[in-house]
Formats: structure tokens, sequence, C-alpha cells
């Protein structure tokens, strides 16, 4: 390689033209997509939820008892969603149901919660599994998942389909409309965003043989369902040695990111999906209503679907709950926005580890070393200015072979 050759990389790599900094940021949705898919329970995983709700629901319903004839058990939450992450430090996930009467008069909610605890208690297989909540009655399958039973009733004044659900002390009724939170995150979740990448770099990349970044270029599933995934779990790492409490609920970070996934994809075009990931977490704020009593600022999050459900209604009573949102949003932009600048894999890895959990960055890179390594033995693997180990045909140096990666 001549001199000029090499002042050439040089300069690319200290001022990588946009293609080269779009294809790293594709490099990086690759890595999202695999962390994402290592979280969320697998197929095999959701067939045996069915399985056991389905067998659920027909238990409750073969009842004598009146108040469980007209059951109906349909998921919630964000199993329904395909937003599920795997909680940290065990690995059961949470499959929440709802248990919803159909014919249901507006009796006291503790009551109907006692029917359903009390004919699970007459089956052998459940009784073994069954814990009361203060909302629910829970079956937990050791290593699999809980499965969280909410009893639900009509909601007269909701003209949107709504349902009644017991409050935290199952005292009182409350309103909340789970199947109508679910279709209007479909709706908006099946939006599709402007990328200039797919119109224009991957045309590029296939016309011309041009950067094919390791590892593939593979997109995200859903892009709406991982932001959400992405979120969640670095808030799970930002918050596992925080007082427990202050992590803001799953509800609350899916209804903001949803909202402000629609406004992204509606108002703007991005070069990749990793930036238009990053504008979303940013503007999640943006959909936080504010009023003030005079006294004090209140804060809402909406249940869109329902009237008078205010996801953020704890904020109100804990002025500490709003203060952790915000650090852990600072926090979560800051760490997605520096991935698009750091290089190297090593580096990479490390930043992963610190902002979703170290076992799971491993889990993640072993699989992408793998990779690298076998294209470094047959004497594929690259570095690009600007991008880092590519197996393309591009202004590159050869790695050469041997058998510890990153050793020369």
């Amino acid at each position: 390689m001549n001199y000029n050759s090499i002042n050439h990389l040089a300069r690319l790599a200290a001022n990588p033209p946009q293609f080269y900094l779009n294809a790293r940021k594709m490099r990086l949705v690759g890595l999202l997509e695999r962390l994402c898919q290592e979280l969320e329970l697998t197929i095999a995983q959701l067939e045996l939820a069915r399985r056991r709700y389905e067998g659920v629901g027909a238990w409750l319903a073969a009842s004598d008892e009146p108040l469980l004839r007209a059951l109906a058990i349909y998921l919630q939450g964000s199993t329904a969603l395909g937003t599920t992450v795997r909680p940290l430090g065990r690995n059961e996930h949470d499959v929440d149901l709802i248990a919803h009467n159909r014919n249901g008069t507006p009796i006291a909610p503790a009551i109907v919660k006692a029917a359903v605890g009390r004919r699970l208690k007459e089956n052998g297989h459940y009784a073994p599994l069954l814990e009361e909540k203060a909302r629910c009655w829970r079956l937990t399958y050791a290593n699999e998942f809980h499965l969280d039973i909410t009893p639900s009733i009509p909601n007269p004044a909701c003209g949107n389909g709504g349902e009644l659900v017991p409050d935290k002390a199952a005292r009182e009724w409350k309103a909340s409309n789970p199947k109508g939170y679910r279709s209007l995150f479909e709706r908006r979740a099946a939006l599709v965003p402007q990328l200039r990448v797919t119109a224009v770099d991957r045309a590029m990349v296939s016309k011309s043989g041009e950067v094919e970044p390791f590892p593939d270029t593979e997109g995200f599933k859903c892009i709406l369902q991982r932001i959400v995934q992405i979120a969640k779990r670095h808030r799970d790492v930002h918050f596992e040695h925080l007082p427990l409490g202050l992590a803001p609920i799953s509800v609350i970070l899916t209804t903001l990111l949803s909202q402000s996934y629609e406004f992204c994809v509606r108002q703007f075009v991005y070069d990749t999906e990793f930036d238009l990931l990053c504008d979303v977490l940013r503007r999640m704020p943006h959909f936080i209503e504010q009023q003030s009593d005079g006294r004090r600022t209140l804060w809402f999050v909406w249940n869109e679907t329902t009237q008078g459900e205010n996801f953020a209604e704890k904020w109100n009573d804990d002025a500490r709950l709003p203060q952790a949102f915000f650090r852990w949003h600072a926090q979560a932009v800051t760490d997605l926005e520096v991935l698009a600048d750091l290089q190297g894999m090593d580096v990479i890895s490390k930043h992963l580890g610190g902002a979703f959990g170290s076992s799971l960055a491993t889990k993640v890179m072993n699989t992408l070393t793998a990779g690298v390594s076998e294209n470094r033995s047959s004497g594929m693997l690259k570095v690009a200015p600007g991008i880092g180990l590519t197996t393309a045909a591009v202004a590159a140096t050869p790695v050469r072979a041997n058998t510890f990666f990153g050793a020369p």
C-alpha cells in the first residue's frame, strides 16, 4: 500500500462519509435485533403459554359458579403486544391474562376475584401453583413463566369496549381497556417509516458490491416492538440496584414510545432504523401531560382508549417517580446515541454490557465473534475505515488469520 493510499484511509477513518456512517448504524441495528431476540419468549414458549392459559380458561368456564360461566380468558400486556423482556435475576417471564366476565354486573371486585380463586383451588394441578396478589391470582410455573389472572367486567360508561378491573386493593373497579390498548398499539406498529437507507444505500450495496458490514445488516423484526423492548431492558438494568418501586412501569414506557413512534413516522424521514430509534426515544417526554394545582406539578400519561385511566397516577403521590423517569430517560438517550460513535467490537460489547447487562451483551457478542472468526479463517474479513470489520470488497485492510480473535 503506497503513501497516498494510507493517507486516504486515514482521512476516511477521521471523517467517514455518510454511507459508511449509515452502514455502521445498520450494523448496530443488527446487534440490537439479536439482543431483543434473546429477551423475548420463543415460539415454543408462546405456544406453551397459550396451552396453559387456554386450559385455565376452560377450567374456569366449566364451573357451576354463575359468576364464572361467561368468562373469556385472553392475553394482555407485553405478551399480547410482542414486547416481552426477560426479567433480571430470574427465568420466568410474566404473562398477563384477563378473565373477562362478559355478563358481569357491577358487584364488588373482591367477590369476583374470590370466585376465580376458589375455582382454581379446586384443581389439584393449579392449587400448588397458586398465589394471591392484590389485584389478581398468579400461577407460577417454575423456570417458565407466571400467569397473572386479573378479573374484569364490561364498563358501561366506555363506548370503546372498555372494561373495569379491580384497583390495587380490590375494593372498587377502575377503568381500563386491554383490548382497545392492544388494537391501538398494533395500528401504530403497522406504520411504516420512510428510511433513506432502504431506497439508496441498500440498492447501492446490491448493485455495486459495496460495503456489507458485519454482522449482516438485518433490520428490526418490528421497529416499534423492538424500541419498547430496548427501552424496557435499559430501564431494568438502570434501576437494578436502586430502591424498589422507582422504575417507570412498562405501560408508561410503552404508551409514550408508541405515541412518539407515530409522531416521528408521520413527520420525518430517517437515514436508518437506528436514527429512528434514537429520535423516538428522545421525544418520549413530549407526550407526558403536566398540570399545576398551584402547589405542585401533576403528571398524566393517559390511556387513550378509555376515560379516566392515568398510568402515571402514582407520580402525583411520590415526587421521586417523575424524577427517576427523567434521569433514566436522559441516560437511555445518551447510551443509545453514543453507540453510533463507537468502533471496535470490544468497545461496543463493553458499552452494551453497561447499558443492557453484561451477560446478555456477552451472549450476543459471542455469536458474532464466532462468525467473525469463521470469516477471518477464510480470509474474507477486512477492516474498513469508519465501519470496522467487514467481509465486503471495499477500501479495507485484510486481517490475518489466527486461532484467537483479537490477537495479531
